[in-house]
């Protein structure tokens, strides 16, 4: 079903059952497939590809030669129906590929909404990105990925499977992330070496200079203290009725898997 006030290059492919709403826009040699939704406002580059079944909000940007919605490169697939969700207001450059879910996990990928993700970023199956991240040109997240909101991956950055990235995470380029990065976190290098705390993105987003202050004090309390993580959260437990902004940190601490970059 496509709205009347769609605009829909002639030479576009678009299978009958794909949902496009009104004022999408297609480019040319675009193809859409079965089991797409796309709400309003979307705008689609020429020489895309979409695939289902793929759920794409409102007012994103698709720019030439992506691939959204593709089969995952998982050897375990073997065609199962797994899903793609993606927020509003992304901005995809060219030639990214993100890919749908597995059944070995929850079958969907998500992302979030206000994202960037520059020239050949790469989002395979089952990752889950939350809002407002950034991820500059030929960064990769492996299967299984989680992105906290205002994360940032520099350009080459390369994620290994079931990492956590916790929220307002910087990566400098080419950094390769093996282990979980607790909120807050400056890492750069090969692997991924703690570097202080995110504090110029924090002031810029409002965080007072008490709370900046008192977050890097919990940096050292997770890096520079030779502290369990759970010895460590401990610590951090009383330092939120002043500081509530360190639940953030707790909260990544708690959730990782792989244990995180020390």
């Amino acid at each position: 079903m496509i709205e009347n006030s769609t605009l829909i290059h002639p030479s576009a492919i678009i299978d009958p059952s794909a949902v496009i709403a009104d004022g999408v826009s297609v480019g040319p040699w675009t193809i859409i497939g079965p089991d797409v939704t796309i709400d309003k406002g979307t705008k689609i580059a020429s020489h895309v590809v979409i695939k289902g079944a793929c759920k794409i909000g409102k007012n994103n940007q698709i720019f030439q030669f992506c691939s959204i919605g593709e089969d995952c490169q998982d050897k375990k697939y073997a065609g199962e129906k797994t899903y793609l969700e993606i927020g509003d207001d992304n901005v995809f450059r060219e030639s990214c590929t993100i890919h749908r879910g597995t059944v070995q996990d929850n079958s969907i990928t998500k992302i979030g909404s206000r994202n960037l993700f520059m020239v050949n970023v790469h989002v395979a199956h089952d990752c889950i990105i939350g809002n407002d991240v950034i991820m500059a040109n030929n960064s990769a997240a492996a299967g299984h990925v989680v992105i906290g909101d205002r994360a940032i991956l520099g350009g080459f950055s390369a994620i290994h499977q079931f990492c956590h990235i916790g929220a307002f995470v910087m990566c400098g380029a080419g950094t390769v992330i093996l282990k979980d990065i607790p909120a807050f976190v400056m890492s750069n290098g090969n692997p991924a070496k703690p570097h202080g705390i995110n504090a110029e993105g924090l002031k810029r987003l409002g965080y007072s200079s008490e709370a900046v202050l008192n977050i890097k004090r919990a940096y050292k309390i997770v890096f520079r203290q030779q502290l369990t993580l759970e010895e460590a959260v401990d610590k951090l437990s009383l330092m939120v009725v002043q500081t509530p902004e360190i639940q953030v940190l707790i909260d990544s601490l708690n959730q990782s898997t792989r244990g995180i970059i020390r």
